[in-house]
């Protein structure tokens, strides 16, 4: 079972985990306070927007990569991450994406058969 994870994989799960804890923890806290996420990203000042405005391009450039690269390696089900990235952050599906693509190619190389 273990023998895909390579160290590079195991560190993109490790990635994969703090982008989730650490953008639900805010999220919460946003939730609970009940903050108005589009406004606080518009009307925060011209550093908060331009952050925004990178980090978004950056995930739509993501979202393309993870479509594209998925279907290339004959990866299933690589649309599963655009959608999770809306439900919980881009910063953990797209290192989560990074990790199952590293042990896909790790599988590809050492000639083991892709599970069904």
């Amino acid at each position: 079972m273990t023998r895909h994870w390579t160290p590079l994989a195991i560190a993109y799960l490790v990635l994969a985990a703090a982008g989730l804890v650490g953008t639900w923890i805010f999220n919460v806290l946003a939730i609970t306070q009940m903050v108005d996420f589009i406004g606080d990203l518009l009307n925060s000042g011209p550093a908060v927007s331009s952050i925004s405005i990178d980090l978004l391009v950056v995930a739509i450039a993501g979202c393309v990569f993870i479509i594209v690269e998925s279907r290339r390696l004959g990866m299933r089900h690589g649309w599963l991450y655009v959608v999770l990235a809306g439900v919980t952050a881009f910063a953990f599906t797209f290192p989560l994406f990074l990790a199952m693509r590293q042990r896909h190619l790790t599988r590809l190389t050492t000639g083991s058969p892709p599970r069904a």
